[in-house]
């Protein structure tokens, strides 16, 4: 029996389908769900989430922040900003990068910091 897998963005359902396992970064590290996991409910930081298709491919998502549940082998990704690897524009991820750090020098707050990471994350995934 596969997980039921969804991870939503307020725009769309970015994915939908079955899969072997999810990996996601909770805010207490990475945690991986496979069918029959323990009820589970967490807050994502940011970071990959990974799934495993029933058919063995590898589906990733940069998770800007969110929540994770996990019930009855069935697994909803709820995130404000999410976007599959696929989707990321590399160039202008490495862009945001380069405005950041340079703004980061007049900076120093945590929301600056999050923007970073985020950036980064996406530049990670894209293969930049």
């Amino acid at each position: 029996m596969a997980l039921q897998v969804e991870v939503v963005a307020p725009e769309k359902i970015l994915y939908s389908g079955e899969a072997d396992m999810v990996i996601a970064r909770t805010t207490d590290g990475e945690i991986a769900f496979m069918t029959g996991h323990a009820p589970f409910i967490g807050s994502l930081g940011i970071g990959a989430v990974r799934i495993r298709t029933s058919e063995g491919d590898d589906v990733t998502a940069a998770v800007h922040e969110g929540f994770v549940e996990v019930t009855d082998d069935r697994v909803t990704i709820l995130s404000d900003v999410a976007e599959l690897v696929d989707d990321i524009d590399a160039n202008r991820a490495q862009k945001a990068v380069d405005e950041l750090q340079q703004r980061k020098g007049d900076q120093d707050d945590a929301e600056a910091e999050a923007a970073l990471r985020r950036a980064r994350l996406r530049v990670e995934l894209a293969g930049g």
